[in-house]
This record gives C-alpha cells, structure tokens and sequence, in this order.
C-alpha cells in the first residue's frame, strides 16, 4: 500500500503549497486580471516541466489520448483558475476557501455516479468531518462580507465543480502516461486558453509590478504552478479520486494560518479545533477500505473512461 500512501502524501502537499497560494493570488488581484495572472502561473509552469519532461523522458500521452488531454488541461489550467482568481476578487478569502472545501463531496458523488470510485460510510464521513473543520476553523472569517459576495460564493462554487470534473477523468490518462507529461501539456492547454481570453480583453502588455509582485509572480508560477499541479497529477495516479479531493480541506487552513504569520493575523482556538478535524477526516477517509481501493487500483475498468 505504499503507492496509496504515496499518493495521498503528494495530494497533501500540493493542497498545502495551494493554500499559500490563494494568500499569494489575493495580493495580485488589483494589480491583475483573473485571464492574465493565470497565464502567468501556469505559463510559466508549463515552460518549467516541459524541459524536465524531455530530459526524463517521460511517457506521453497516447496519440488517442491528446484531445482528452488537452479538453482537460482548458477544464482545470482555464476555466478553474480563471473562475477562482475571479471568485477571490468578490468575496473573501474565508468564504472563498469554505466554497473551495467542497470539492471533496462532489468528487465523491462524481466518483460514485460515474463508477469510478465505491461509496463507503467511512470515506463519506472522512469527507464531512474535514469539510466541517474547515467550517469550524475559518467561521470566524465570515462575519463581515463585502456587498458582491453572492457572486463571488457562485464563481468558487463553478471553480469546484470543475476540479472536481478533472479529479474523476483525469485518473486512466495520468496511468497511461505520467504525471510530468499529462500536467505539461494540461499547463500548455490552459495557459494558451487564457493567453486568448486575456488578449481578447486588454493589448499585450507587461504590468506594472513592484520587485515583491514580480516575486509573487515567481512563486504562483514555479511552486503554485508546476510543483503544486505536478503533485496534483502524481496524485490522482496513485490513489483514488476522493482521496487525492480530500486534500483540499488542508488548502484554507494553511492559508488561514498563513495570513496569521504574514498578515499578524489572530490565531484562535476555533482555527486550531479546525485544523484538527480537518486532519482526522483525512485520515479517516484515507485508511477507508485498504483491499478494496487495492483491487480498484489494479483493476483496468476505470482506465476505459472517456
């Protein structure tokens, strides 16, 4: 089981390098537009694993494989950063991050309808006990909201929904292929996805940034770009859908605890509560049926999804 124990300690670093970069989004907000700053952070980690592809040699996709591929790279490396940059330009980061913690739940019902993954009390209640310490963790924040945060809650939620999409289908392309090659040329798709939005809207231009904003950049797009998502992919090669989803309730507590340490945030006992149930749901969900996420893994039906 150590493929599943690898996979779910990959899942769970790239949700905590992400939940440094929501913090590192909301800085660039004023200064960029959703289209552009996700050009940037995936651009940018594109053109940083495609040399490290090639050098590896890594497996491509099949032939068959590319348009999947690609239609998948323009659901997660566009229109999710695209809907979640723009979600965090209307409401908070609390609310934001507590709209973002119930991708868990729907990949879970995604994975289950779609047969790609067995619904077991154990996973369901792993999945609801995190979520209801990232609840429990960052309620606090949700107090004073600005006046557009219906329409913010609505673009974290289509955010959601198309991570959760990409968590289920992505699986049997990563396995036939691998993680560096299916996360590059994903990063490829997206980026040039938004490099046309952006241009639709605004002229080709460099912006002005500070050295601090250029540096930002720098982060979104080497950690928050290649090394987050690449973890991401490595993930969702080596255990199941809902496991590697899980994760993501580690995303806002990291940044909640992040703003604490870089914006001198407060750090209370309802945060500290939170972080632990966030921790013991998934570690309840991901211990959930051991033989039976070890058939499901060797088993060849899920690598004849679409």
């Amino acid at each position: 089981m150590a493929r599943e124990g690898l996979g779910v300690a990959a899942a769970l670093a790239s949700s905590t390098l992400g939940g440094i970069s929501v913090v590192a989004t909301r800085y660039l907000m004023g200064a960029l537009d959703p289209a552009t700053l996700g050009v940037y952070r995936f651009g940018i980690g594109c053109i940083l694993l495609l040399p490290v592809v090639l050098v590896l040699r890594s497996p491509w996709p099949p032939r068959r494989d590319l348009p999947a591929v690609a239609l998948l790279g323009l659901l997660f490396f566009a229109a999710f950063p695209f809907l979640f940059n723009a979600a965090l330009a209307h409401t908070t980061a609390a609310r934001g991050a507590l709209a973002l913690s119930t991708q868990p739940l729907l990949t879970l019902a995604l994975g289950a309808a779609l047969g790609v993954e067995r619904l077991t009390p154990r996973k369901a209640a792993g999945v609801l006990l995190a979520m209801a310490g990232v609840a429990l963790a960052l309620g606090a924040g949700l107090a004073e909201a600005p006046p557009r945060v219906w329409l913010g809650d609505l673009l974290m939620v289509g955010a959601t929904g198309c991570a959760a999409l990409y968590n289920v289908w992505s699986r049997p392309f990563v396995r036939r292929s691998s993680a560096l090659s299916f996360s590059a040329l994903g990063m490829a798709a997206g980026s040039c996805g938004l490099a046309v939005l952006a241009l639709s809207t605004r002229p080709a231009a460099l912006p002005a940034l500070d050295p601090a904003g250029w540096a930002v950049v720098a982060y979104l797009g080497v950690v928050g770009g290649a090394v987050t998502f690449f973890l991401w992919a490595f993930a969702l090669g080596r255990t199941t859908p809902t496991r590697v989803a899980i994760s993501v309730a580690v995303n806002p507590v990291v940044a909640a605890l992040f703003g604490t340490l870089a914006l001198d945030e407060p750090l209370g006992l309802p945060l500290l509560a939170g972080l632990a149930a966030v921790t013991a749901g998934i570690g309840l969900a991901a211990t959930d049926g051991r033989r039976a996420a070890a058939s499901a893994t060797a088993s060849p039906g899920p690598a004849r999804l679409p």
